[in-house]
């Protein structure tokens, strides 16, 4: 079994850049990954090891932590919540106008956002 360390090394190979939202008191919340590829965005979500969300979207969403539309969805463990992000594929493409911006928006802590570039 490959380590969760490693799943998030693969992660970032592919292009994930993570950001860390805060709370009102500035404690993080949670560690969110994030990539924009091929006319979608991928994003997990690691609370704790038992409470980990990924999720992949369309790209023209605009709250990639609440999304209206998921392409595809998993939340539980984070070995195999993360297991499951690395098995999709990578070529999906989702075609729309949208699909040519360049990243997308991620809320980082209370007012504030980063912006995250798209890979590819």
């Amino acid at each position: 079994m490959i380590s969760t360390e490693d799943q998030l090394r693969q992660l970032v190979t592919r292009g994930f850049r993570f950001v860390h939202p805060t709370d009102d008191d500035g404690e993080i919340a949670a560690v969110v990954g994030v990539r924009v590829h091929n006319g979608v965005i991928d994003v997990v979500t690691l609370h704790d090891e038992n409470d980990v969300h990924a999720m992949r979207m369309p790209r023209n969403e605009t709250d990639v932590l609440a999304p209206r539309k998921v392409l595809w969805q998993t939340s539980g463990y984070v070995s195999t919540v993360l297991g499951a992000m690395l098995a999709l594929p990578d070529d999906h493409a989702v075609p729309s106008r949208e699909a040519e911006s360049s990243g997308c928006w991620v809320p980082v802590r209370p007012g504030a956002a980063k912006w995250l570039t798209a890979v590819g």
